[in-house]
């Protein structure tokens, strides 16, 4: 493998003696264009005079006095204080033999109310186990082994790649029973979350925000740490071993990143130095009423600088091949989860967050500006315009969007039972009426398997055998359909239960064959995914799509084909949502010739009852739904079936 990166040196000399920030520095901050804060802010390693030490650099502009204290100094609040930079407002100093593995804080005595609080560092790489809240001073040595893969991920994550993605909880993906239940450490995890997505044929795993929270249940969405993995299953370079390793099996990694919000907790963002430096001040802009936690203020230069530097920094010294942007439209919109009279206007007397909108641009211009080999996804959930378009053009710029229209449609459609999805055909098909106007990721995420709601398997309708039809249907849609694949884990091998975070995934069921026929199921749908150009290679194109037929409501069937670039290869996805398997079933397609059957839901080694058609159709010349030729078929029980044509 190629060596991406050397170890660097422990220390770094200071310039100056005394600081790392140049006056170019300050002023990108201040005018909000410096984004590689994490390499002047925080707190460095470094020698001065000849002496080695930590350099401390924080933010905080209404501050009379800003201390370092920690375990070095007693927590001695008056011992090692900082001085101001000039009028950025950022506080300075050097701090002689305080090394690696070092807690600390920052003590900020305000200008305002006599106001006195002990803060974690904003830029800190590295804090103490939860419901512990001190930073650590730390370095980012490491040694990557994953050059082959960065030589080529740009092949790899391109809107014309299979992407199919494994949503991934580090907590609880799997635990340790015999140690109390605990979870595994970055390390333990890596080889086999590697050996187990390679086997079931994703090509990227989402990880859950990895970012340091303080509240474990918050799943990592109440973010603390915009620098620091969280230290619950190991240390920064531990995160980075588990990257490095998806790496060299092949598989890319997005992390899930939270600029929407954070949480109010004391030593956190909120009220830094007394004043509303991160958050807005109105709480009718600040607050989020949904979460009880604090906005960013989108609008101040400095915060700008704070939120891109973060993202940058995981995609910079972490390799991440992506960001999944979370909670997008409680961005954009002023009056988001609002009531009248809770919400400030924009200039223009508009619910659009002016602010926010231009964030977001600059994020996705400078990320890919930097890293034009990766993606970056907006989770946003309202009919916002030309989200994954680029900035030039009026964009947001974000890569992909995820497709929540299609996901609430599908999982509401596949809980009926089958005599009353006739009437509901619509939700099957409404989608194609927008499904190219944003590059889409289709996704069956965490959110839709908690509070009440059922695995996937537990929204299925009717008996045991139905349910796991419905199911190993409901996937095969997904993977039929225009955009790219997001999957939550257990959904991968039909768990019963709802997701809970506080146990592992209910792995044993894997013991049982109709479990382990719908994990096989999924590495069979992921591998026909990634080998069939045209399942992929066209997903965020008009042209690779065509209905066959999208409007035989009172048989509940549905025939598309999907298209390669070339044109060459064709393959035809036939769905029957009725448990009615269905005879002789013409289906008009555009060439003539042997239809070779590449998958079948309904095989028996996925579970089913082993109805289908041998292997292949021979097409005759008898036209069907404006096709010059037609094929006659066996159409499984809630099933679905794909045949491919090549020239």
């Amino acid at each position: 493998m190629l060596k991406e990166e050397s170890a660097k040196a422990r220390t770094r000399k200071v310039p100056g003696a005394t600081t790392f920030l140049t006056k170019e520095d300050l002023y990108l901050f201040n005018e909000g264009s410096h984004f590689r804060l994490y390499e002047k802010l925080g707190a460095h390693l470094s020698t001065a005079g000849g002496t080695a030490g930590t350099y401390f650099a924080v933010w905080a502009p209404s501050a009379e006095q800003v201390s370092v204290i920690g375990d070095f100094n007693g927590w001695d609040r008056g011992r090692h204080l900082l001085r101001p930079r000039g009028q950025s407002g950022i506080w300075e100093g050097f701090v002689p033999s305080v090394g690696k593995g070092t807690h600390y804080k920052y003590h900020i005595v305000s200008r305002h109310n006599s106001f006195r609080v002990d803060k974690t560092d904003p830029l800190s790489f590295h804090n103490e186990v939860s419901p512990k809240t001190a930073s650590v001073v730390w370095d980012l040595d490491y040694r990557w082994e994953d050059g082959e893969w960065m030589a080529r991920r740009g092949s790899r994550n391109a809107l014309d790649a299979p992407i199919s993605i494994y949503e991934v909880h580090l907590g609880s993906w799997r635990r340790v029973p015999e140690e109390g239940n605990r979870s595994l450490t970055y390390r333990e995890i890596a080889p086999r979350l590697a050996q187990y997505v390679t086997q079931t044929g994703f090509t990227h795993v989402e990880f859950l925000p990895v970012m340091e929270h303080p509240f474990y249940g918050s799943w990592g969405y109440q973010v603390t740490g915009y620098f620091a993995p969280t230290s619950r299953y190991g240390t920064p370079q531990d995160f980075m071993y588990l990257i490095d390793c998806l790496h060299q099996h092949g598989i890319g990694v997005i992390l899930d990143w939270v600029p929407s919000h954070f949480p109010a907790d004391e030593y956190g963002l909120g009220f830094f130095d007394g004043t509303h430096l991160y958050e807005h001040a109105d709480p009718n802009q600040g607050l989020h009423r949904e979460w009880e936690s604090f906005i960013f203020n989108y609008g101040r230069h400095e915060v700008r600088s704070f939120l891109i530097s973060s993202a940058l920094f995981w995609l910079d010294r972490y390799h991440a091949d992506g960001l999944r942007v979370d909670g997008v439209a409680s961005m954009l919109y002023l009056d988001y989860a609002r009531k009248e009279g809770e919400w400030v206007p924009n200039r223009y007397g508009g619910r659009e967050n002016l602010e926010a909108i231009t964030f977001l641009r600059r994020l996705n211009e400078e990320v890919y500006a930097s890293h034009p080999d990766l993606q970056t996804i907006a989770e946003e959930s309202t009919a916002w315009p030309m989200v994954s378009r680029p900035t030039y053009v009026g964009g947001l710029g974000f890569g992909l969007k995820w497709d929540m229209g299609w996901m609430h449609d599908m999982l509401q459609y596949m809980g009926l039972d089958s005599i009353h999805r006739q009437y509901h055909h619509d939700k099957l098909t409404f989608r194609m009426l927008y499904a190219f106007h944003e590059n889409f990721v289709l996704s069956l995420s965490h959110d839709e398997v908690v509070y009440g709601k059922r695995s996937l398997l537990g929204k299925m309708p009717g008996d045991e055998w139905q349910k796991f039809a419905n199911l190993r249907l409901l996937l095969g849609y997904m993977y039929g359909q225009p955009g790219k694949k997001l999957l939550f884990m257990g959904g991968d091998f039909g768990q019963w239960r709802e997701w809970v975070h506080e146990e592992s995934l209910d792995w044993h069921l894997l013991e049982y064959p109709e479990h382990e026929a719908i994990r096989r199921w999924v590495e069979d749908l992921n591998r026909c995914y990634r080998n069939e150009a045209a399942l992929h290679e066209l997903d965020c194109q008009a042209t690779g799509f065509e209905w066959i037929d999208c409007s035989d409501a009172s048989a509940s069937v549905l025939s598309f084909i999907r298209k390669a670039r070339s044109g060459d290869e064709i393959i035809l996805a036939v769905c029957n949502f009725t448990p009615v398997p269905r005879h002789d079933y013409k289906v008009g397609v555009p060439r003539g010739g042997f239809w070779r059957e590449l998958l079948n839901s309904d095989a028996r080694e996925y579970g089913g009852g082993g109805q289908g058609n041998m292997g292949g159709v021979e097409a005759d010349s008898n036209p069907f739904h404006g096709r010059p030729y037609s094929l006659d078929l066996t159409l499984p029980p809630l099933a679905v079936l794909f045949f491919k044509s090549k020239l």
